[in-house]
């Protein structure tokens, strides 16, 4: 029966539809904050000019040799550049604050991609997680919350066969899921490395890593390194974490502090080593893990609000008194289990 009531589940209720929101958000804004933060150099940085940083005929033979694509590489001309430019700097906006639906969002990916590939001299990491969850939001339904809906979508949904409608929770469930299998992936790998350091098996690593020119906040990171106790535990502490990340999210009771744990850790890596937009875009997919978290805090902010708020006049409903819709009510999200 349990397995029965689990599959009716997936297929009936959405889960993490908040937090899943929030990514959508918080990735958009990633990719904004990285086209406005070169926007003043960006015809050195990635123009087709012969005094950009890498010649057009380079960056077009480099794309070759890896086989990716690049919409800069289509054109030599500077108004292709400007258009494409542009076009990925409005999707990016648009994507934010929740503007145009999946078709901008894969716009967005592409322009993204394309902007990424013409520059690689730039990125920290989080381009590639990014790239990789990007595909997985189409199949979700991350424009439920934090966006300006114009009701076209709802129109379209309409029209479709019923055979197909069916498919949108199944689908949006199955996004959030590879999300969160992605995110333990990405945990677990990432400490079963360390564990192979010597610097990081000795308890020394982060004394390094603080100490790198590129990496170091003057006169803060000093105050880490230079404490034997600090770097002792801040380097065995984050091994452990990342190893044991997964068992944190399979426990539901676990999950919300587990999430909060490594948002707490992404903002310290945001702060101390300067790695802002991996850091963000870390943060932004640990938010489907804090979703039934963020939908409680919603409802007693919304209780509060009510509580305090003029009375209405009888017979005059306010919308907080209407039932909660099911994405927001408190549903923990499976997360996929590997046959033992």
């Amino acid at each position: 029966m349990r397995i029965k009531e689990a599959i009716d589940a997936a297929a009936s209720r959405p889960i993490a539809a908040l937090g899943v929101s929030g990514t959508r958000a918080l990735l958009g804004f990633v990719g904004l904050m990285y086209y406005v933060s070169h926007y003043s150099d960006r015809s050195y940085l990635f123009g087709p000019g012969s005094d950009s940083v890498l010649p057009h005929h380079l960056f077009v033979e480099e794309i070759k040799e890896k086989g990716s694509f690049s919409l800069y590489a289509w054109n030599t001309s500077h108004a292709w550049f400007e258009v494409v430019f542009h076009l990925g700097l409005f999707a990016a906006l648009a994507v934010t604050f929740g503007v145009g639906g999946r078709m901008v969002l894969a716009a967005h990916g592409i322009l993204l991609w394309s902007l990424y590939e013409r520059q690689s001299a730039f990125l920290d990491g989080g381009d590639n997680l990014a790239q990789l969850v990007i595909p997985m939001l189409l199949l979700t339904d991350c424009y439920q919350h934090f966006s300006f809906s114009s009701g076209l979508a709802q129109h379209v949904t309409r029209r479709l066969p019923e055979g197909l409608r069916c498919l949108r929770v199944p689908l949006h469930n199955l996004g959030v899921a590879a999300i969160a299998v992605q995110m333990c992936l990405v945990y677990v790998v990432s400490g079963l490395y360390k564990v192979q350091g010597e610097v990081w098996q000795d308890g020394t690593a982060l004394f390094y890593i603080m100490r790198v020119p590129e990496f170091e906040l003057p006169g803060w990171s000093s105050l880490v390194y230079d404490n034997d106790v600090l770097v002792f535990l801040g380097t065995y502490s984050t091994t452990l974490f990342l190893v044991y990340f997964p068992m944190g999210i399979l426990v539901a009771r676990l999950r919300p502090w587990t999430a909060a744990a490594s948002i707490a850790f992404h903002v310290s890596i945001g702060v101390f080593m300067g790695l802002t937009a991996f850091a963000l875009t870390m943060i932004a997919c640990d938010l489907i893990f804090l979703s039934s978290a963020l939908a409680r805090a919603r409802r007693t902010a919304r209780g509060i609000t009510t509580r305090w708020a003029p009375k209405q006049p009888e017979g005059v409903r306010t919308v907080t008194e209407k039932g909660t819709p099911d994405s927001d009510r408190t549903v923990d999200a499976p997360v996929p289990q590997t046959a033992s």
